[in-house]
């Protein structure tokens, strides 16, 4: 072999190893779930059997977090431990007098969120300037991180309402997103993709989101992080299925 083709072999390897591999970008797996556990909606409240299916679930996807609607407060201690006792957060809905809207059982109900990491995190919520004439203020939960902001909502049931809710919900996010932040927002939507009636979710979608759905009203918008896949999984004791969506950290 020539010396000068010798040594540009050993310089290229030398790159190669003082390089090394690059580093793998990891998992982060968004868990969707509408959960009616309130007991006023009777069609599909299912009492205890509701939570021991979510800790199922959680065991088997394994999420990083959980997106939790229509629980009561005191569900989150109970479904912590599957999620390794991380950071929890919880937004009450409430009532047009500003009282929290209740279960069944007395417990304040609402939106929740837990994360399986122990990091410390600014827990932030509010509800919506745009609202049905309904007797819950639908509302949001986040948590941001140093290097992740999350939230997640459940919206009005009137399209137009949660349409507006829908917007609002990204434009409250969109500096952090449009900035670099990795962000998601995940929940029950109650709008779908390319509905035969009515608003379509895709509509209050803004860059850098992406969206992901199960087919109906569940969603998860991301910004600033990769997508690997969704998978949605058939539930027996609530009327919504599980939304898992993969995604990617850099």
């Amino acid at each position: 072999m020539p010396r000068v083709r010798l040594l540009l072999v050993i310089v290229l390897v030398a790159v190669s190893v003082l390089a090394g591999p690059a580093a793998a970008a990891q998992e982060f797996r968004v868990l969707q779930l509408n959960l009616c556990h309130s007991g006023v909606n009777t069609s599909c409240f299912n009492g205890a059997a509701t939570l021991q299916e979510a800790n199922a679930v959680i065991a088997a996807k394994q999420p990083h977090v959980a997106s939790l609607n229509e629980i009561c407060r005191n569900d989150l201690p109970q479904l912590a431990p599957a999620m390794g006792n991380g950071l929890s957060a919880f937004a009450p809905a409430r009532r047009p007098d500003g009282t929290p809207v209740r279960c069944t059982n007395g417990d304040e109900y609402g939106n929740g969120l837990i994360f399986r990491s122990p990091a410390a995190g600014t827990v932030f919520s509010g509800q919506y300037a745009t609202q049905d004439g309904g007797s819950e203020k639908r509302v949001y939960v986040c948590v941001e991180f140093a290097d992740l902001v999350g939230c997640g909502t459940h919206l009005s049931t009137t399209g137009n309402v949660a349409m507006a809710q829908c917007k609002a919900a990204i434009a409250l996010l969109r500096d952090r997103a449009v900035a670099g932040r990795q962000t998601f927002l995940a929940g029950d939507f109650n709008l779908k993709y390319a509905p035969l009636i009515g608003p379509d979710v895709q509509d209050c979608n803004a860059a850098p989101f992406f969206r992901k759905g199960d087919g109906s009203v569940q969603h998860v918008f991301a910004a600033n992080l990769g997508y690997v896949r969704t998978e949605v999984t058939r539930m027996t004791y609530t009327d919504h299925p599980a939304l898992l969506v993969v995604l990617t950290r850099p």
